[in-house]
């Protein structure tokens, strides 16, 4: 769908969008076009139940005095409430109104100053379908949307920041196909290829093999990947918009391209879901492309694991005991917890190759955390204060929530391990936090450094104001606006 900006006037032709207050007050240009329709939209509320709240919508098609196929009047609440967030929900409402109605082409009027923008990201990413595996639909079947030019007064600067927001749209686009596409197209392999495509963007890609990962002694992370036919990957992603002194800021992701469970083997109910449980790495891999895409003024590296954890006669064994990158040792308890064993090599790796500022990993990493916060919040686990608070304003800012859960010295004794250095899992107590702690024994002292659950939100069954059923690209936006507004010069 091709997104424009104009003028605020009432358009000649087509179907419009306008909109309402609370209390059915129409918008000034909502008034406009009512006068030019003879007082038809009025009428129609006065005969309706429309009061203009959020999510209330009117229809009038074929309105007299005027060459406009259809007018649909939106109700935005209490103009005083109308913000960012409400901006781009809105947004996102009206393009799944429109796509309903057949229409190929919508204006809308848009009296709300400095939030057409918004409105339009929400539109933009409501309008994103992961279709190419469907060959039996017909044209009926398909959207015909192609066109919302949107008027506003300040259509000039609505226009200038779209430029840039759209660039990140297109990284939560990027994440949602990797995330969507099934297990024999996304592997290992087709992964770090879709990956270096990002070097037309001035990314600089780096990828270490099988045989580079054992010369650095990545015995974690090679340990998941034993079971599989398909070889593993280290994707390192490297974006300099800042000074060359400025040490990077690091986000490391979770690449596990299909997770039976290896010998500890997940039940068949649900198993398909597994295929994004390279969401972290998903994310990582989008967040560089939008940062690249709007040119981000700062210097930021992005590391991925890539591996398939399968059961066959090769696979880890429940009670092997692996060698990390870091010389720590690990006894595997459940061969289904290893997502955190693809995680440590990778932040060592990140540590000792690039010397972050900061680290932000990203991981489909325990159903623990949906029994904890629901489908409503990712899980954040930091050890440090300003960090944390840093990441829940940008998430806060863009809708993208989540719930800082915490550390400490207790729930460290829950993976102690009587034959290495510790184990791989802590019981079903506590499960994320357990998983968190294990992390943080591979970040060096002092080092800040954040985990994002995102279990819960990589994936939504339903749609949503902004977000299809299926890949949310959740993560994206949120970590884009922690650069934007921290770290960028």
């Amino acid at each position: 769908m091709k997104i424009t900006f104009s003028d605020l006037a009432l358009p000649t032709s087509g179907a419009v969008i306008a909109f309402a207050t609370e209390g059915a007050d129409l918008m000034p240009s909502a008034v406009a076009l009512d006068e030019a329709m003879g007082g038809t939209i009025t009428k129609a509320i006065k005969s309706s139940t429309f009061k203009g709240k959020s999510g209330q919508s009117l229809q009038i098609l074929a309105p007299a005095n005027v060459d406009l196929s259809r007018v649909i009047v939106f109700g935005i609440g209490k103009e005083a409430e109308f913000d960012v967030i409400a901006a781009q929900k809105l947004g996102g409402t009206v393009t799944t109104r429109a796509i309903s109605t057949g229409e190929k082409d919508l204006s809308v009027l848009f009296d709300m100053d400095g939030l057409a923008c918004d409105f339009a990201t929400g539109a933009m990413l409501r309008d994103y379908r992961f279709d190419k595996y469907r060959t039996t639909e017909t044209k009926d079947d398909k959207p015909v949307l192609k066109a919302l030019s949107i008027a506003a007064r300040d259509h000039k600067d609505a226009k200038k920041q779209f430029d840039s927001a759209k660039k990140v749209v297109e990284g939560v686009f990027f994440t949602r196909d990797l995330v969507s596409e099934p297990a024999n197209v996304l592997y290992p392999e087709s992964f770090m290829k879709e990956v270096s495509a990002l070097e037309k963007l001035g990314v600089e890609i780096d990828v270490l093999d099988e045989k580079e990962m054992k010369k650095l002694g990545m015995g974690a992370l090679l340990g998941v990947a034993m079971g599989s036919a398909q070889k593993p990957y280290m994707v390192v992603m490297r974006w300099n918009g800042g000074k060359k002194k400025d040490a990077p800021v690091a986000f490391v992701g979770k690449g596990v391209t299909f997770d039976t469970g290896g010998i500890s083997i997940k039940p068949a109910a649900g198993m398909e879901d597994m295929k994004f449980d390279m969401g972290g790495a998903g994310v990582v891999s989008g967040l560089m492309k939008a940062l690249a895409g709007r040119k981000a003024k700062c210097n930021v590296v992005g590391v991925i694991g890539l591996v398939e954890n399968m059961p066959s006669s090769t696979a880890q064994r429940p009670g092997d005991v692996v060698t990390s990158m870091s010389g720590q040792t690990i006894e595997v308890i459940n061969t289904d917890a290893e997502g955190r064993l693809v995680l440590c090599d990778a932040l060592t790796y990140v540590q000792e190759k690039h010397d972050p500022r900061l680290i932000v990993d990203l991981a489909t990493l325990t159903g623990a955390v949906i029994i904890a916060l629901g489908h409503e919040n990712a899980g954040l686990f930091s050890n440090n204060d300003d960090l944390s608070q840093q990441i829940t304003t940008a998430g806060l800012s863009v809708d993208e929530t989540v719930w800082r859960l915490p550390l400490g010295a207790g729930y460290d004794k829950q993976i102690k391990s009587d034959i290495a250095d510790m184990k791989n899992v802590g019981g079903r107590a506590a499960g994320s936090i357990t998983a968190a702690q294990f992390l943080k024994r591979f970040i060096t002292k002092d080092r800040p450094w954040a985990h994002l659950d995102i279990a819960a939100t990589a994936w939504s069954t339903s749609d949503k104001e902004v977000t299809p059923k299926g890949a949310t690209g959740f993560g994206v936006r949120l970590l884009d606006r922690f650069v934007a507004d921290n770290y960028e010069a």
